[in-house]
């Protein structure tokens, strides 16, 4: 046989991914950007009339729903921050624990995926219900006098998406933070910065690609987690993914619910586009420096 014959590993492991990126991603959503273009047709056996026209992305500028995109907006950035802020810590001082306890630690933080996440967000609304563990533990302590509604709020929605999404925050801040370079933290030192001056100077510009990559992998999910919204929020708090599902489970809109899908496809790849050139000018930068 030839060595330069086309059935070899190489060409095999190529094929088996092209066409599962075929099969899996680029058809399925081919047929969505299809879909967002027909028409609703509830007299028609699959509810949906071939008669295209963009009618279902202009719906995307009613005030209803850019009500519910904005709200979605703010709730993965406060989320993203919140996740940052605490992250961010837990990440550094992971990275100075002695090397031996550091696995497990890192087992510890990523222990929580092992868990389903709908049984993950039931015990959150367990923890803060009216008669939970929260608001009885503030009553016994004194510190309230009556019991506080997080339930069916925006609290409480972004108290559930911080705990699910948060590991995806700590784990490439830990690579960033580990993968630092340490002579230059000494070599700040040895020019008189203090540890303040050295974290902003010098830590924080070189994390900085760890950030945005965590800050994008909260954020992006955050958008479309429906059912943190349906379990601790209720029918007070929407997302962007709890109106798609509606659209296609309830009002059997499917070229609507395409279009939102869509839109929500392409504010992804725009933050993806916006992490890869933020990243390639740090570099570039750092590189000057």
């Amino acid at each position: 046989m030839k060595r330069n014959s086309w059935f070899n590993f190489q060409n095999i492991t190529i094929f088996i991914i092209v066409s599962w990126l075929l099969l899996f991603v680029f058809v399925p959503n081919f047929l969505v950007l299809i879909t967002s273009f027909l028409t609703r047709d509830s007299s028609s056996k699959h509810f949906i009339s071939f008669s295209f026209n963009i009618n279902n992305y202009l719906r995307l500028f009613d005030e209803l729903y850019g009500k519910v995109i904005l709200n979605s907006l703010y709730m993965a950035v406060i989320s993203t921050i919140i996740c940052l802020v605490i992250g961010y810590p837990f990440a550094y001082i992971l990275t100075k624990m002695p090397v031996k306890l550091r696995p497990l630690l890192l087992f510890l933080t990523i222990l929580p995926f092992w868990t389903n996440s709908l049984i993950r967000i039931a015990s959150i609304k367990v923890l803060l219900a009216t008669k939970g563990l929260l608001n009885s533990s503030l009553l016994w302590l004194g510190i309230i006098d009556t019991p506080i509604r997080i339930l069916n709020t925006q609290t409480a929605v972004i108290i559930g998406l911080v705990y699910i999404l948060l590991p995806f925050m700590i784990l490439p801040l830990y690579s960033s933070i580990e993968n630092l370079d340490k002579p230059l933290l000494e070599a700040a030192r040895d020019l008189g910065a203090n540890k303040f001056q050295a974290f902003m100077r010098v830590i924080l510009p070189l994390t900085s690609p760890g950030i945005i990559a965590g800050c994008v992998l909260v954020f992006l999910p955050a958008m479309g987690m429906f059912y943190v919204a349906d379990m601790l929020g209720g029918a007070n708090v929407l997302l962007v993914g709890n109106v798609i599902k509606d659209q296609f489970q309830k009002s059997l809109d499917w070229p609507f619910g395409s279009a939102l899908s869509i839109g929500l496809t392409v504010l992804m790849c725009l933050l993806l586009s916006a992490y890869y050139y933020s990243n390639k000018m740090l570099s570039k930068k750092v590189g000057l420096e």
